[in-house]
Protein backbone atom coordinates (compact mmCIF):
# COMPACT_ATOMS: atom_id res chain seq x y z
CA UNK A 1 0.00 0.00 0.00
CA UNK A 2 3.21 2.24 0.47
CA UNK A 3 3.85 2.13 -3.09
CA UNK A 4 0.27 3.51 -4.35
CA UNK A 5 0.45 6.61 -1.48
CA UNK A 6 4.06 7.51 -2.41
CA UNK A 7 3.29 7.21 -6.02
CA UNK A 8 -0.26 8.48 -6.37
CA UNK A 9 -0.23 11.30 -9.21
CA UNK A 10 -3.39 11.83 -9.83
CA UNK A 11 -3.50 15.44 -10.93
CA UNK A 12 -1.37 15.16 -13.81
CA UNK A 13 -1.99 15.69 -17.39
CA UNK A 14 -2.04 12.35 -18.38
CA UNK A 15 -4.35 10.74 -15.37
CA UNK A 16 -6.87 13.02 -16.38
CA UNK A 17 -6.69 11.86 -20.17
CA UNK A 18 -7.17 8.14 -18.80
CA UNK A 19 -9.86 9.60 -16.97
CA UNK A 20 -11.76 11.23 -19.66
CA UNK A 21 -11.48 8.02 -22.07
CA UNK A 22 -14.34 6.22 -22.03
CA UNK A 23 -16.56 4.04 -24.28
CA UNK A 24 -19.51 6.37 -26.06
CA UNK A 25 -21.94 5.48 -28.08
CA UNK A 26 -23.59 8.68 -28.92
CA UNK A 27 -22.36 11.53 -30.65
CA UNK A 28 -22.89 14.99 -31.65
CA UNK A 29 -23.72 14.41 -35.43
CA UNK A 30 -20.45 16.80 -36.30
CA UNK A 31 -18.06 15.76 -38.84
CA UNK A 32 -14.66 14.96 -37.57
CA UNK A 33 -12.06 16.88 -39.36
CA UNK A 34 -9.36 15.21 -41.90
CA UNK A 35 -6.58 17.26 -39.52
CA UNK A 36 -8.15 15.64 -36.36
CA UNK A 37 -7.53 11.81 -38.05
CA UNK A 38 -4.22 12.54 -39.47
CA UNK A 39 -3.38 13.96 -35.98
CA UNK A 40 -4.76 10.49 -34.18
CA UNK A 41 -3.13 8.11 -36.97
CA UNK A 42 0.28 10.12 -35.96
CA UNK A 43 0.30 9.12 -32.37
CA UNK A 44 -0.78 5.96 -33.34
CA UNK A 45 2.29 5.75 -36.08
CA UNK A 46 4.75 6.46 -32.91
CA UNK A 47 4.02 3.23 -31.17
CA UNK A 48 6.14 0.81 -30.59
CA UNK A 49 5.42 -2.63 -32.47
CA UNK A 50 7.30 -6.45 -32.42
CA UNK A 51 10.24 -6.42 -34.21
CA UNK A 52 9.28 -2.80 -35.35
CA UNK A 53 7.11 -3.58 -38.00
CA UNK A 54 4.30 -1.75 -37.68
CA UNK A 55 1.67 -3.08 -39.10
CA UNK A 56 -1.36 -1.18 -38.65
CA UNK A 57 -3.44 0.06 -41.08
CA UNK A 58 -6.15 2.62 -40.24
CA UNK A 59 -9.19 3.57 -42.63
CA UNK A 60 -11.16 6.42 -41.85
CA UNK A 61 -15.05 5.73 -43.26
CA UNK A 62 -16.52 9.64 -42.92
CA UNK A 63 -18.62 10.03 -45.95
CA UNK A 64 -22.61 8.78 -44.82
CA UNK A 65 -22.98 6.18 -47.36
CA UNK A 66 -19.60 4.82 -47.62
CA UNK A 67 -20.16 4.55 -43.63
CA UNK A 68 -23.26 3.16 -43.94
CA UNK A 69 -22.53 0.37 -46.80
CA UNK A 70 -19.99 -0.87 -44.60
CA UNK A 71 -21.64 -0.68 -41.62
CA UNK A 72 -24.34 -2.87 -43.53
CA UNK A 73 -21.94 -5.78 -44.33
CA UNK A 74 -19.81 -5.47 -40.41
CA UNK A 75 -22.79 -4.98 -38.00
CA UNK A 76 -25.60 -7.21 -39.38
CA UNK A 77 -27.32 -10.66 -37.79
CA UNK A 78 -26.00 -11.69 -34.46
CA UNK A 79 -23.50 -8.43 -34.80
CA UNK A 80 -26.82 -6.32 -35.27
CA UNK A 81 -25.66 -4.77 -31.17
CA UNK A 82 -23.15 -3.03 -32.62
CA UNK A 83 -24.81 -1.29 -35.20
CA UNK A 84 -24.71 1.71 -33.72
CA UNK A 85 -21.12 2.62 -34.72
CA UNK A 86 -22.71 3.14 -38.44
CA UNK A 87 -24.48 6.01 -37.10
CA UNK A 88 -20.78 7.82 -35.77
CA UNK A 89 -19.33 10.73 -37.71
CA UNK A 90 -16.48 8.42 -38.15
CA UNK A 91 -15.76 4.38 -38.37
CA UNK A 92 -12.12 3.63 -37.97
CA UNK A 93 -11.07 0.28 -39.53
CA UNK A 94 -8.36 -1.19 -37.93
CA UNK A 95 -6.42 -3.76 -39.81
CA UNK A 96 -3.03 -5.57 -39.42
CA UNK A 97 -0.67 -5.31 -42.67
CA UNK A 98 0.75 -9.14 -41.65
CA UNK A 99 4.62 -9.31 -41.75
CA UNK A 100 6.19 -12.78 -42.14
CA UNK A 101 8.98 -12.92 -39.52
CA UNK A 102 6.89 -11.41 -36.50
CA UNK A 103 3.72 -12.52 -37.19
CA UNK A 104 3.70 -15.85 -38.88
CA UNK A 105 7.30 -17.37 -37.06
CA UNK A 106 7.28 -15.56 -33.58
CA UNK A 107 3.50 -16.04 -33.17
CA UNK A 108 4.01 -19.67 -34.07
CA UNK A 109 7.05 -19.82 -31.70
CA UNK A 110 5.35 -17.71 -28.89
CA UNK A 111 1.97 -18.44 -29.31
CA UNK A 112 1.27 -15.21 -29.51
CA UNK A 113 -0.26 -12.65 -32.41
CA UNK A 114 1.87 -10.03 -31.69
CA UNK A 115 0.19 -8.15 -34.48
CA UNK A 116 -2.76 -8.09 -32.39
CA UNK A 117 -0.92 -6.58 -29.23
CA UNK A 118 0.57 -3.89 -31.26
CA UNK A 119 -2.66 -2.74 -33.21
CA UNK A 120 -3.79 -2.86 -29.33
CA UNK A 121 -1.05 -0.34 -28.28
CA UNK A 122 -1.20 2.11 -32.28
CA UNK A 123 -5.19 1.84 -31.30
CA UNK A 124 -4.97 3.33 -27.57
CA UNK A 125 -2.70 5.78 -29.07
CA UNK A 126 -4.70 6.62 -31.66
CA UNK A 127 -7.55 7.01 -29.59
CA UNK A 128 -5.96 8.90 -26.41
CA UNK A 129 -5.03 11.68 -29.07
CA UNK A 130 -8.65 11.77 -30.08
CA UNK A 131 -9.86 12.13 -26.49
CA UNK A 132 -7.31 14.84 -26.26
CA UNK A 133 -8.65 16.44 -29.49
CA UNK A 134 -12.07 16.47 -27.74
CA UNK A 135 -13.19 13.26 -28.91
CA UNK A 136 -14.70 10.16 -27.97
CA UNK A 137 -14.81 6.88 -29.31
CA UNK A 138 -15.68 3.05 -28.77
CA UNK A 139 -13.76 0.06 -29.69
CA UNK A 140 -15.97 -2.21 -31.89
CA UNK A 141 -14.20 -6.16 -31.50
CA UNK A 142 -18.26 -7.56 -32.59
CA UNK A 143 -18.50 -7.50 -36.25
CA UNK A 144 -18.50 -9.88 -39.14
CA UNK A 145 -14.70 -9.93 -39.90
CA UNK A 146 -15.52 -11.61 -43.09
CA UNK A 147 -17.82 -9.42 -44.79
CA UNK A 148 -16.82 -6.23 -43.52
CA UNK A 149 -12.83 -7.07 -45.20
CA UNK A 150 -14.19 -7.62 -48.42
CA UNK A 151 -16.29 -4.28 -48.23
CA UNK A 152 -13.57 -2.12 -47.02
CA UNK A 153 -11.43 -3.92 -50.20
CA UNK A 154 -8.56 -4.76 -47.92
CA UNK A 155 -5.81 -6.71 -49.39
CA UNK A 156 -5.40 -10.72 -48.59
CA UNK A 157 -2.38 -10.14 -46.46
CA UNK A 158 -4.08 -7.86 -43.80
CA UNK A 159 -6.51 -8.63 -41.08
CA UNK A 160 -9.06 -6.16 -39.37
CA UNK A 161 -9.28 -6.55 -36.31
CA UNK A 162 -11.75 -4.09 -35.06
CA UNK A 163 -13.23 -0.89 -35.51
CA UNK A 164 -13.02 2.74 -33.55
CA UNK A 165 -16.65 4.81 -33.73
CA UNK A 166 -15.85 8.20 -33.08
CA UNK A 167 -16.95 11.56 -32.68
CA UNK A 168 -18.08 14.24 -30.38
CA UNK A 169 -19.36 13.54 -27.23
CA UNK A 170 -22.89 14.27 -26.75
CA UNK A 171 -21.61 15.35 -23.06
CA UNK A 172 -18.81 15.32 -21.12
CA UNK A 173 -17.04 12.00 -19.65
CA UNK A 174 -16.34 13.23 -16.73
CA UNK A 175 -19.71 13.93 -15.61
CA UNK A 176 -21.02 10.09 -15.35
CA UNK A 177 -19.23 8.68 -12.30
CA UNK A 178 -16.20 6.36 -13.32
CA UNK A 179 -17.21 2.80 -13.55
CA UNK A 180 -16.17 0.31 -10.59
CA UNK A 181 -12.50 -0.50 -11.49
CA UNK A 182 -10.61 -3.58 -9.36
CA UNK A 183 -8.06 -2.15 -6.74
CA UNK A 184 -4.55 -1.68 -7.21
CA UNK A 185 -3.66 -3.99 -4.86
CA UNK A 186 -5.87 -6.92 -6.94
CA UNK A 187 -4.06 -6.18 -10.10
CA UNK A 188 -0.01 -5.09 -9.14
CA UNK A 189 2.26 -7.57 -7.58
CA UNK A 190 5.73 -6.28 -6.98
CA UNK A 191 8.31 -8.10 -5.58
CA UNK A 192 11.73 -7.88 -4.18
Amino acid sequence: MFFWRRYRMDDSALMTLLRRRRSLRTFRPDPVPEDALAACAEAARIAPSAENVQPWRFTALCGEAERARVAEAAFHGIYRFTRWAGEAPALVALSAKLDVLANRIGAHLQGTQYYLLDLGIAGEHFMLRAVELGLGGCWIGWFDAKRAHKALGLPRNHRLTSFLALGYPEEDPLEKPPKKRRRLDEILEVRR
